[in-house]
């Protein structure tokens, strides 16, 4: 085992397989009645935004250039997103699937190394189980995480969960969960996370539908995800805003979705201070610019991988449970040639 190498070619599968998510509206008090709400088109505005960019210095020390730059007209086409004006509140809905065979990788091109793998994982999986991960996953679903900016500022917040297979049906209060801890607790947030467990372990089927009910108010703006526009040309005519719609409904990438669900990993050097990320082999988070696990530090996820499995150097539990987050967050870990 001394000569064993990280295989070139290793894939895994994600294993937390949920759906884009689809936005509709309707009213609080008519929540147990979904026949009544309607998906949430998109709208295309055409507007006259004003210079607000930062300028240069020879145009901001003079108060004439400055009028003359600001006196010129910033035409937009944008796209935007609200709730009707007899409507108070959105609602948000996916589905999650969740498999098991963490330990099994999709591809692997050297069998020395998927045997030792899979011993280094099984290991794990006997000793300690998926139920810190379950819960933790449970948690970002209950507390309406997945909602991002849509979450920010509303009135209330109810999450329902059903499971398909047995008909199961769980309630949430979305601000009765913390964003920043996962030590709480209770009989509904237990069965969500053994429904999860279940999944990951390979012991049953996992299928749950997720649906958020956001008190907004009526006509207020929701934000669905916004379209990476690659080819965005020099016509005058092009948007500077495309939303994201599925058969005209506005919806959410389920990568978006994905991303919030696995914002789990408080086990970096920093997370006292910042809070949970989103698992990542080098604990990225594009939104500051920032990799909050260095190899330099030995804690991002290659590093910590080889050692466990080429090294026999068991991580710490904490990193331990990073480690097969990120097996379950699916990818492609082959080493490559020097």
């Amino acid at each position: 085992m001394s000569n064993l190498k990280t295989a070139s070619v290793l894939a895994f599968e994600r294993k937390l397989s949920n759906s884009d998510a689809l936005m509709f509206s309707g009213n609080w008090n008519d929540i147990k009645n979904e026949a009544n709400w309607q998906g949430i088109s998109i709208q295309e505005k055409s507007v006259r935004g004003t210079i607000s960019n930062r300028q240069k210095n020879a145009i901001m020390s003079d108060p004439a250039k400055l009028d003359q730059e600001v006196q010129k007209p910033n035409l937009q086409k944008v796209d935007s997103a609200a709730l009707p004006f007899e409507h108070d509140t959105l609602k948000v809905e996916f589905t999650l699937r969740v498999l098991g065979s963490v330990q099994q990788p999709s591809t692997c091109n050297s069998q020395d190394y998927r045997l030792a793998l899979e011993t280094t994982v099984n290991n794990y999986i006997e000793q300690q189980g998926f139920s810190e991960l379950a819960k933790r996953y449970a948690t970002n679903l209950a507390n309406g995480r997945f909602l991002w900016r849509n979450r920010v500022g509303a009135e209330s917040i109810q999450v329902h969960i059903n499971e398909a297979e047995s008909g199961n049906a769980w309630k949430f209060n979305g601000y009765d969960f913390k964003l920043s801890a996962f030590d709480q607790s209770s009989s509904d947030l237990d069965a969500v996370s053994s429904v999860i467990e279940k999944g990951l372990s390979g012991q049953d089927f996992s299928l749950v539908t997720v649906k958020a009910f956001v008190k907004l108010g009526q006509g207020q703006e929701v934000f669905p995800s916004q379209e990476l526009v690659l080819d965005s040309g020099t016509a005058k005519d092009k948007k500077s805003k495309t939303l994201y719609q599925v058969n005209e409904t506005a919806a959410m990438h389920s990568q978006k979705i994905g991303n919030a669900i696995r914002t789990i990993d408080t086990w970096f050097p920093e997370a006292e201070h910042v809070g949970a990320i989103s698992v990542e082999p080098f604990g990225s988070v594009t939104s500051q610019g920032k990799a909050y696990r260095q190899p330099k530090q030995k804690m991002d996820f290659y590093t910590l991988l080889d050692n466990w499995v080429l090294k026999a150097q068991e991580p710490e539990l904490d990193q331990q449970h990073y480690v097969i987050a990120n097996l379950i967050r699916g990818g492609v870990y082959g080493e490559k040639s020097e």
